[in-house]
């Protein structure tokens, strides 16, 4: 019998994880997670899948985050009929995260359309619509975790808790074979342990083959309890305030929104920092924490800070629009949580451009930002910003609070391998950027395993796996290299030249120097043109 697996995402970047396992003809897919980042990468969304989906028996989901659940409705759509294996929360949080998802396509495909007619360019039509991701949860099947689930003939999955989001699991795949099981282990998204409302991440010991996430794998993060945590946001919220103005803070809207709101209104209830009015402008995260609070959080505990989210009264959940719209009037010191998190879609980029050019706001950035999001280039210090076409100055401060996030750093990843030891073959790093992932790669060597036992997968890349003691067989299945992760992204580089033209001529002494610049422009754009356009020698 013939194992093979195959990464068709986040090899090489941070997001769209999925994994295909093949069995003697039988498949299943570990996460099919929407790409998240630059357009170059997001266009890989829309391509078909480098897979026969007629051939996918079923879809074990790790969590609910966009990133690993975010294209099953477009898999439903090309034809996938079977189960999708989860939790009972992430079942609830897709329900409501791929509906989301599923607006937002709707709506931004409906607005580009829009400039596309006016330029003359063909219109487009979403991955997917909120009615697809409304009948593709008819496909979901709850499991437990630490049960033994019966998937396909000879293959079981057993869930394990990952302390990442509500419902995330590490899932164990064993395969049985002619020559014995194999035990593969897919990390999913690991939660960094020691948080005040989630669980420690948890997993099996002895596994034959271990996939592991890598988005902290090269730095290392402050270790703060909640007291400590509160501090570091309680000095950031008093320098926002001291800015006169408001604080924008874009939020994941599942887990993060959640734990922020509660250590906001504990040190403002506190008297740690001026009382604010709190505009929680999500309906996603709305309705998320809705979820928190019939749920609660972690449970291991009793506790669910998230009944009394609303003391006080000064939390405000914003709903519709138009009620978004109305903050345009406020002034003065106020708290705004919008979605999403990487400043990449949603009512956050609405915010954005009426407050970036603002030297009184604060925005407040809360955790990890992928290459190529404008939350990573606002980050990276960037001065103009293009946001729907319209180039924005940057005045606000920009402020980046890393002491929230949901991943294990650099330690925890490497301490969490370990534990699962002894692996008997492959470590397989995945879901980070090449930094990361060769950061995680030199740690897990100095902490004793050997180099050729870790692998850093291609963008479908597969590899024939066993449950070898001594050395597991792998070689490469194929490699489609039109979908390359590593593509350079023009629509930044080309927003971003621009903002430089835009810049250059307004810094032009007279019309005669911006004519010059021009001209100038022209002629080296008219030499670039003939050069791409050359044959190839």
């Amino acid at each position: 019998m013939t194992v093979k697996l195959t990464f068709h995402g986040a090899a090489g970047c941070v997001t769209g994880f999925c994994a295909r396992l093949e069995v003697d003809g039988a498949a299943v897919l570990i996460d099919c997670g929407m790409f998240q980042g630059s357009k170059t990468l997001k266009a890989l969304n829309y391509n078909d899948f480098p897979f026969d989906v007629g051939k996918i028996d079923a879809v074990l989901l790790t969590h609910a985050h966009i990133d690993h659940s975010g294209l099953l409705p477009k898999l439903m759509k090309a034809g996938f009929t079977g189960p999708i294996y989860a939790t009972a929360a992430t079942r609830d949080l897709c329900g409501i995260m791929l509906a989301d998802a599923g607006g937002i396509q709707e709506t931004e495909v409906r607005h580009l359309n829009r400039r596309n007619q006016r330029r003359g360019r063909p219109t487009v039509e979403p991955i997917y619509t909120e009615r697809d991701a409304a009948k593709v949860m008819e496909q979901f099947k709850k499991v437990k975790l630490g049960a033994v689930a019966a998937i396909l003939p000879g293959l079981t999955a057993t869930y394990w808790e990952a302390g990442h989001i509500l419902g995330a699991a590490s899932i164990e795949v064993q395969v049985e074979t002619a020559e014995g099981p194999v035990r593969l282990l897919f990390s999913g998204d690991i939660g960094s342990g020691g948080r005040d409302y989630s669980p420690d991440p948890d997993g099996p010991s002895g596994v034959d083959h271990v996939i592991v996430e890598s988005t902290y794998g090269d730095r290392e993060r402050l270790d703060l309890d909640g007291q400590a945590r509160r501090a570091v946001l309680t000095q950031e919220l008093l320098d926002a305030h001291a800015a006169g103005g408001p604080a924008l803070i874009p939020a994941f809207a599942v887990e993060r929104s959640q734990e922020l709101l509660a250590d906001i209104l504990t040190i403002m209830d506190e008297g740690q920092i001026p009382k604010a009015d709190i505009f929680l402008d999500s309906p996603l995260a709305i309705e998320a924490t809705e979820i928190f609070q019939r749920r609660g959080w972690n449970r291991t505990t009793e506790s669910n800070p998230f009944q009394d989210l609303h003391s006080g009264g000064r939390l405000r959940f914003l709903r519709k629009p138009k009620e978004s719209d109305s903050l345009e009037k406020l002034r003065g010191w106020h708290l705004i949580m919008a979605a999403s998190g990487m400043c990449d879609a949603g009512r956050v980029r609405r915010h954005l451009k009426r407050l970036l050019w603002r030297k009184d706001a604060t925005v407040l950035l809360s955790g990890f930002q992928a290459m190529g999001t404008l939350g990573r280039i606002l980050q990276d210090g960037a001065s103009r910003v293009s946001i729907e076409g319209e180039q924005i100055q940057v005045r606000a401060r920009i402020r980046a609070l890393d002491v929230y996030s949901a991943h294990a750093d650099a330690s925890g990843l490497t301490n969490w391998v370990k534990a699962r030891g002894p692996v008997a073959g492959q470590v397989f790093i995945l879901h980070g950027e090449p930094s990361a992932r060769e950061g995680l790669r030199a740690r897990l060597v100095a902490a004793g395993i050997e180099a050729e036992r870790i692998a850093l997968p291609g963008m479908d890349e597969g590899y024939v796996v066993s449950g070898s003691k001594v050395q597991a067989a792998f070689e490469t299945v194929h490699r489609i290299a039109a979908r390359d992760v590593a593509a350079p992204d023009w629509h930044n580089a080309r927003a971003g030249l621009l903002i430089e033209l835009d810049q250059a001529l307004q810094a032009a002494q007279d019309d005669t120097a911006r004519e010059q610049l021009l001209a100038a422009f022209r002629q080296t754009l008219t030499a670039a043109r003939t050069t791409a356009q050359a044959p190839a020698p």
